[in-house]
């Protein structure tokens, strides 16, 4: 061996050497919180490698330590598909709630073992970490998505790269100790450390800007940002806690899924606990409230899940969330502060919504300056004047609320009477308030604040998720008469858009592809952007279900819609009344001829049990709940979750609870799992 390849044979040998030594000490010290060496150390071993890699470019390889921040900022994020939905979790506030819901858990299960995994609910930023194989047995990271819409995230990738505490590659010999394959997706939570975003708010005052809200919202616009040398610098921490194999959650369960995730190297939040019952979850959650403030990182509760796979596979899934698991939410935070004024704002339905306008004040890890005052009933009710003192609530993301008014000799009344509008503040029209309703509405179709409400819902993240299409932008449309309503915006073009301020050729051909991209959403989307009162996403996706199509959707009568599950005489008639307007059907027409999709799979009916409503309650031999509400539903039947005078049946099984007797109660026919297939059948 020449001297030559004998210096070259050392240099490999030492960036292996490096590489693995790099690796370890950001285990220990972003994972672990157990650092061995200085950041000056550190930094010697880092600059060592760099020089290196440097002399031997063909060496480099996408999981070296020194590849985790490198290139130019990116331009803009790319959209992907989640390989599995990314649901929202259903919450609890109270313990009555929290029993209410072990209970039907355990109704659900049936015989099968509930055991629970309790972990904290951190307030950060979901993602999703796709892993591939790499060609030396092992697995690279090789994407990065953001929740998103929970359908569709950001691609993030480069961000997420900088993240210390996420590996970007898993030797081969983990991933065959703990049998798993080379590609697998993990997910998590983005969090700021509160050191972080105090360093973060003193920059920013350095700067002469504004300081961050909190570190959630921090944390989500580190990982937006495009500068991936900034998200470097930010220093945030990933904490891992599902992991998945072909879109399917590890069948080991929940607390073997975290055990399995710390193996591999991942931060794991070491505060989490299996238990049995409520009483074990309860006090779970008083410590940890108790710990709360010396944590280091926002958390805003407790999430529980159901241990055991199987038993989650059993219990399945709402519309929106898993029923194997909830979020125990923590009681509000409260302050004091001063009324400085009212505002009203008009929303897309016209309702005027009147927000109280705060001196600012610190609660619930937020700077709050606004709250809702719901209506003005609710004004008149709590004798509000301008100038009050309030204290205001904050409970996890619910809108701050002025829940009471101070008087005391610190804090005197106030002297400005409010006197709600009325007239429309916005197009100065009269407005009204129908007799059984306590909402004032600007009835006037036309009104510009209706119109820009309108389209900001329509290109909101769960309904179109037409990204870019932010307030700024929709002012400047409606300003310079560019839209009047929702189909508008696909017939918007390239040249129009350069016109407007802060848009480029790049900006205007991006936020037209999202909105190209977004005639793809499907039918249940649309009908939610339509902005049909009372209808949510829940009842748009089960009206999508039905129907198929927006035709036959427009053409079905009060009987057909009230078919649908949840939806009864008041949702029917809002849709029937949406329908009936010729504006509303012109807009239909518009995003047809704009090629917007307006179909779904329809869910094939028949009509056996047309005009049925039955409950499911116990543990039924063969059939699994949700295995017979599809039986029912399938055959025109209709599955209700309590039992009413207007049940036509109840199916009973083994450890039928409080629903069995209340049908008892109002003489309800009760069908076993037998009497239910017989009737099918027939």
């Amino acid at each position: 061996m020449s001297g030559k390849e004998r210096a070259q044979h050392n240099d490999v040998k030492r960036i292996e050497e490096l590489r693995a030594d790099l690796r370890h000490h950001e285990h220990l010290y972003h994972v672990l919180d157990a650092p061995e060496i200085s950041d000056a150390e550190y930094d010697k071993r880092m600059n060592e490698l760099k020089k290196l890699e440097a002399a031997h470019p063909e060496l480099i390889t996408p999981d070296s330590p020194t590849q985790r921040v490198g290139g130019k900022p990116a331009e803009g994020f790319v959209k992907a598909a989640h390989s599995r939905p990314m649901l929202s979790l259903d919450n609890a506030y109270n313990e009555e709630e929290l029993r209410d819901w072990d209970r039907r858990v355990h109704e659900l299960a049936g015989s099968l073992p509930v055991e629970y995994t309790a972990e904290l609910k951190l307030d950060g930023l979901s993602v999703a970490l796709h892993y591939e194989p790499a060609g030396d047995g092992g697995a690279r990271l090789a994407l990065g998505l953001t929740r998103g819409d929970g359908q569709i995230g950001e691609d993030v990738t480069t961000n997420i790269r900088t993240i210390r505490s996420v590996p970007l590659s898993i030797p081969k010999k983990l991933l065959q100790k703990l049998r798993l394959p080379q590609a697998f997706e993990v997910r998590g939570e983005v969090v700021m450390p509160e050191k972080g975003f105090e360093l973060l708010n003193k920059e920013r005052e350095a700067q002469g800007l504004p300081p961050a809200v909190n570190p959630r919202n921090a944390a989500a616009g580190t990982l937006r940002t495009l500068d991936p040398n900034i998200v470097a610098a930010r220093r945030l921490v990933f904490f891992a806690y599902f992991l998945l194999t072909d879109g399917e959650y590890l069948a080991t369960g929940q607390n073997a899924t975290l055990d399995a995730l710390t193996a591999l190297g991942f931060r794991v939040n070491p505060h989490r606990e299996k238990m049995h019952d409520v009483e074990a979850m309860l006090r779970f959650i008083a410590s940890t409230e108790q710990q709360r403030a010396t944590l280091g990182y926002e958390i805003d509760g407790v999430v529980i899940k159901v241990d055991s796979h199987a038993t989650q596979l059993r219990l399945g899934y709402t519309g929106r969330a898993p029923r194997w698991a909830i979020a125990y939410k923590f009681a509000a935070q409260q302050a004091v502060t001063q009324l400085e004024d009212i505002m009203i704002t008009v929303g897309r339905s016209g309702k005027l919504t009147p927000t109280a306008m705060l001196t600012p004040v610190f609660v619930g890890g937020v700077t709050v300056s606004r709250a809702t005052l719901h209506n003005a009933d609710f004004i008149e009710r709590m004798g509000l004047v301008i100038g009050d003192w309030v204290r205001i609530e904050r409970s996890g993301d619910v809108i701050p609320k002025v829940v009471e008014v101070i008087e005391d000799a610190q804090h005197p009344r106030g002297k400005l009477r409010f006197s709600f509008p009325s007239d429309c503040p916005e197009c100065h029209n009269p407005v009204v308030r129908e007799e059984d309703e306590a909402d004032w509405r600007c009835v006037n179709a036309d009104c510009p604040a209706k119109i820009r409400e309108t389209l900001l819902h329509f290109g909101a993240r769960d309904v179109m998720n037409i990204e870019g299409l932010g307030e700024a932008v929709v002012s400047q449309l409606l300003d310079r008469g560019l839209v009047h309503h929702v189909a508008d915006l696909y017939t918007l073009t390239e040249e129009q858009l350069v016109g407007l301020e802060r848009f480029g050729e790049k900006s205007a051909r991006t936020l037209l592809a999202e909105i190209e991209r977004s005639k793809k959403a499907g039918l249940a989307r649309v009908v939610m952007g339509l902005g049909i009162r009372f209808v949510g996403e829940r009842t748009a996706q089960q009206l999508a279900d039905e129907f198929g199509s927006i035709d036959a959707l427009m053409a079905a009568s009060a009987e057909e819609l009230e078919r649908v599950e949840e939806v009864g005489p008041r949702i029917s008639e809002a849709i029937l009344d949406f329908f009936a307007l010729p504006a509303n059907v012109k807009l239909v027409e518009s995003l047809n001829a704009a090629s917007v999709d307006m179909t779904a799979e329809k869910k094939q009916r028949s009509a056996e049990l047309a005009g049925l409503t039955f409950v499911l309650t116990g543990t039924l031999p063969t059939l699994s709940r949700d295995d017979a509400k599809q039986k029912i539903e399938a055959a025109g039947g209709k599955v209700s979750g309590s039992v009413s005078k207007k049940t036509s049946y109840i199916v009973a099984g083994e450890e039928a609870g409080s629903k069995l007797d209340k049908a008892h109660e109002l003489k309800i026919p009760v069908l076993d799992e037998a009497g239910l297939l017989e009737m099918l059948k027939k």
